[in-house]
């Protein structure tokens, strides 16, 4: 059987802001934006090739203080190209780390080990590592 991650929630003070940061910043694909009512919405964003969205809103998503989620890690082919994209996009991210070092020979060397960083308006913590191919 498998089990497959297919939603994290992220916790996020202003929907429309968090929304546009995902989506126009981030270059996320809006599956949804859900209005229930006044103090219900709820809005689904997925990742270019992701088979996990995130999802942020009010009212039916569980209570947690914007911002504490940390830990997030996207995983790119290509860290320089997506570090390139975001920085064009007006994200603000560090420079590229390298934390550590491959166990066997690699395509590239940032392969593995190569990460970025930043953080959502509410400070939610996202990292960026490149892995461009599998073993």
């Amino acid at each position: 059987m498998n089990w497959t991650l297919e939603v994290v929630i992220v916790p996020v003070s202003d929907v429309d802001r968090a929304k546009s940061f995902y989506a126009d910043r981030l270059g996320f694909v809006v599956d949804h934006d859900t209005v229930i009512d006044d103090a219900a919405r709820i809005v689904q964003l997925t990742p270019p090739g992701s088979g996990c969205s995130v999802v942020i809103g009010k009212g039916v998503v569980p209570q947690m203080p914007p911002g504490s989620l940390k830990g997030l890690q996207l995983v790119v082919p290509d860290l320089r190209r997506a570090r390139a994209e975001l920085v064009e996009r007006g994200v603000e991210v560090s420079e590229i780390q390298v934390v550590g070092e491959n166990p066997r020979p690699v395509p590239d060397p940032l392969d593995n080990v190569g990460f970025i960083h930043f953080a959502d308006p509410d400070g939610n913590a996202w990292a960026v590592q490149q892995i461009s191919e599998r073993a």
